[in-house]
């Protein structure tokens, strides 16, 4: 079963993209610092991350995950993309959705990067 790693510090946002992407395998991280230290032990197919989160960013948590795995898939998911989205890209991020987002834009992405 592919595995999507789910980056969030709101507990109400992970809970929504969990009942989203029910046919996954779902791991959850509540913050960056978290994410990174995840990633290493699940090696996940796919990285929901959001950007602006306490103890690590989004940013930061990026840049260690293109360190352990330069493949990395993550698609960065704020609600600050005008002004974090470039940032964003720089560090390495595949794509940018902005919150809120639908159900059918979320299918849409996880299943074109897990093909």
């Amino acid at each position: 079963m592919r595995s999507v790693m789910i980056v969030d510090d709101e507990t109400a946002m992970r809970e929504i993209l969990k009942i989203m992407l029910r046919d996954y395998k779902v791991i959850e991280a509540s913050n960056g610092k978290e994410a990174v230290e995840l990633y290493k032990k699940e090696k996940p197919d796919l990285v929901l991350m959001d950007i602006m989160m306490p103890v690590m960013s989004g940013i930061d948590a990026v840049k260690e995950i293109k360190k352990i795995d330069p493949n990395a898939k993550i698609v960065a998911i704020t609600a600050y993309a005008s002004t974090k989205g470039e940032k964003a890209i720089e560090v390495g991020v595949d794509r940018i959705v902005r919150k809120p987002f639908t159900r059918k834009e979320i299918l849409k992405i996880v299943e074109e990067y897990l093909k």
